[in-house]
């Protein structure tokens, strides 16, 4: 069966378990990106099967459905906190800017390589003074290469670190909340870095909307109350095993009357 770029796929040698498009076919080899999961992988065209394409592929309203927020708008009105979303990758970033337009959060979506953030997150900060930053794209841990702790046996996780000890120069864990990681990185090192959320503490893939849900959860939690940690960890694809944080506190103000 002949394969093109652009057809969804899964892989036989593991199960058929991830949905991918393929980006490009070179000598056999197909690169991969994950529908849902923002995971890059190649595999050999031997090794694929062809996934019928449907309006259900994209499980984002699956997410939207979950995520409800119940606020008394007969007395009081609600500003949320605003977002600055840094993304390497547009299709994922489309999609996360579709989610905070559906949950009623502002945010502003850049589209910036990893290796680059660190160095143009300064302006952007001072440009668009976001209550919350997220920083994501691509990661993995490369399990071959052994140690969890050595940051250079991930594809992404230095360029993470490099980013978020810049974006906490500009301002501290309560003043700028921080998201950042993608599928794999290096839970514990982005923590000390200064991220407020990261991903992965298990080392697995993370969903395409993961950082959009903690980000829109954060901005529509009262700005005088801590968060409730677990369960905004429970709104993402797999909860705490993808990513992780600490209790702070939101970043919505509530006013009245409204």
């Amino acid at each position: 069966m002949p394969f093109n770029i652009g057809d969804l796929v899964t892989r036989n040698s593991y199960d058929n378990d991830t949905v991918f498009k393929i980006l490009d076919i070179d000598s056999g080899i197909a690169v991969l990106k994950g529908v849902n999961i923002r995971l890059l992988a190649d595999a050999e065209v031997s090794d694929l099967k062809k996934v019928e394409v449907n309006k259900n592929i994209k499980d984002d309203q699956v997410f939207l459905d979950r995520f409800q927020v119940n606020l008394d708008r007969n007395e009081y009105f609600y500003l949320p906190g605003k977002v600055l979303h840094i993304d390497s990758d547009e299709e994922y970033l489309e999609r996360c800017m579709d989610f905070y337009k559906n949950v009623h959060v502002k945010a502003i979506g850049i589209k910036i390589k990893e290796d680059e953030v660190s160095s143009n997150i300064k302006k952007l900060l001072e440009e668009y003074n976001p209550d919350i930053l997220v920083i994501t794209g691509h990661d993995a841990y490369y399990k071959k290469l052994g140690n969890l702790d050595d940051n250079d046996n991930y594809k992404n996780t230095t360029n993470f670190i490099k980013s978020v000890k810049e974006a906490r120069k500009y301002d501290d864990h309560d003043r700028l909340i921080i998201i950042a990681g993608a599928c794999q990185s290096n839970y514990e090192e982005l923590i000390k870095a200064g991220a407020n959320f990261a991903s992965s503490p298990k080392r697995i893939n993370i969903h395409a909307l993961d950082p959009a849900i903690i980000a829109s959860s954060v901005a529509l939690s009262d700005k005088n109350k801590p968060i409730d940690l677990i369960g905004i960890l429970e709104k993402t694809k797999y909860g705490s095993k993808g990513i992780g944080g600490i209790i702070t506190n939101g970043t919505m103000y509530v006013g009245y009357p409204r």
